[in-house]
C-alpha cells in the first residue's frame, strides 16, 4: 500500500481506541479529544476505506466485519510501533530525564541541588521543565513531576517529599534599625510586605491576611507592598532587603541556614494544607534511571 492510500496514524489511533472501548466517549477521554472529534476521525476513515466500520445503535456501537478485521490489524500495528519506540527510548543514550515542576520550586529547591545529584549520578542527564501549568505526563512524555497539592488530590503512587510551613522571612539587613523595629508582628506596620500573586490558590485566606489573624493582628496596615507573580522573584526581593516575605519552609531553608534570610519573629506561622509530591509517569516507572 502506498503512502497515498495508507490511513493516517491519528485516524487509526482514534479508530483503535473506539473499537477497544466500544465507545467514542471513552476513546475521547483516553486520547484527550472530544467525542465529536473521535467520531469525525472514524467517519473520515470509513470514507477513505469505503466501508462502515461500526454499527451505530442508540446507546452502543458495534464493529462490522470490516471493523473487526481493521481492529486486529490496527492493534498489532500500533503495538509494534509502541514496542519499537520503547526499545529506542531504552537504548543507552544521553537522553535527559525531564522533570516538570513550578518555576519557584525549580529556582529555590531543585537547581541548587543539581550539582550534588550530578556528582552522585554522572550518567543521568536532567532537563528541567519549569512552568506553573499542570502537564499531562503521558501525553507530554515527561518522566517525573513535582506537584504541589493536597494529598487527597495526588495521583495514585505519588510519593510525598515534604510538607511546608509558612512564616515571615527577611534579609538580616532589615534588623536592628531603631526607626523601623522588627521584633514582633505588630512591627510590620513599619515595613514593606512582599506578596505572592498566587497566594489565594496555595494558602488559606491569601497568606498574609491569614498570618495576621493567627498573630492576633487583623487588619494591620504595612508601610507598603510589592506583588510578584513568581515566587522565586519574591524571595529574591527579600534577599535584597526590599521587604518581608512569607517564606515556604522547604524553599527558603537553605537561605535561612546560610544566613541570607532570617525569621524575625519567635511566633512562626502556619502549616499549609498542601505538600510537595513526586509523581512518575506510567511509561517511565520501570526505567532504571527513574527508580526511587
Amino acid at each position: 500500500m502506498s503512502s497515498s492510500t495508507l490511513p493516517s496514524l491519528d485516524l487509526l489511533r482514534g479508530f483503535e481506541a473506539a473499537a477497544r472501548h466500544r465507545s467514542f466517549t471513552k476513546a475521547a477521554v483516553e486520547l484527550f479529544l472530544t467525542q465529536s472529534a473521535v467520531s469525525r476521525q472514524v467517519q473520515t476513515l470509513e470514507t477513505q476505506l469505503g466501508v462502515p466500520l461500526f454499527e451505530r445503535r442508540h446507546r452502543e456501537i458495534r464493529l462490522t466485519e470490516a471493523g473487526v478485521q481493521l481492529q486486529r490489524a490496527a492493534t498489532e500495528a500500533l503495538r509494534l510501533l509502541e514496542d519499537a519506540a520503547e526499545r529506542i527510548r531504552q537504548q543507552p543514550s544521553k537522553r535527559a530525564v525531564t522533570v516538570s515542576c513550578s518555576i519557584g520550586f525549580a529556582s529555590l529547591w531543585l537547581v541548587p541541588r543539581l550539582a550534588s545529584f550530578r556528582t552522585q549520578h554522572p550518567a543521568v542527564d536532567i532537563r528541567i521543565d519549569a512552568n506553573n501549568h499542570l502537564l499531562d505526563l503521558e501525553r507530554e512524555r515527561v518522566e517525573v513531576a513535582v506537584r504541589f497539592s493536597p494529598q487527597a488530590l495526588t495521583p495514585p503512587g505519588a510519593h510525598k517529599l515534604f510538607g511546608e510551613e509558612v512564616f515571615p522571612v527577611c534579609s538580616p539587613a532589615l534588623l536592628g534599625r531603631p526607626q523601623q523595629p522588627l521584633a514582633e508582628p505588630a512591627d510590620l506596620r513599619h515595613h514593606t510586605l512582599l506578596h505572592f500573586e498566587g497566594a489565594d490558590r496555595h494558602w488559606p485566606s491569601g497568606a498574609w491576611v491569614h498570618w495576621f489573624e493567627l498573630m492576633h493582628q487583623p487588619g494591620l496596615q504595612a508601610a507598603g507592598s510589592l506583588e510578584f507573580n513568581q515566587y522565586d522573584q519574591l524571595i529574591q526581593a527579600a534577599l535584597e532587603g526590599q521587604g518581608v516575605a512569607l517564606g515556604v519552609s522547604p524553599l527558603v531553608r537553605r537561605h535561612l541556614r546560610e544566613g541570607r534570610l532570617v525569621a524575625p519573629f519567635e511566633q512562626r506561622g502556619f502549616a499549609s494544607p498542601r505538600g510537595y509530591f513526586l509523581v512518575t509517569a506510567r511509561f517511565a516507572a520501570d526505567r532504571p534511571r527513574i527508580a526511587p
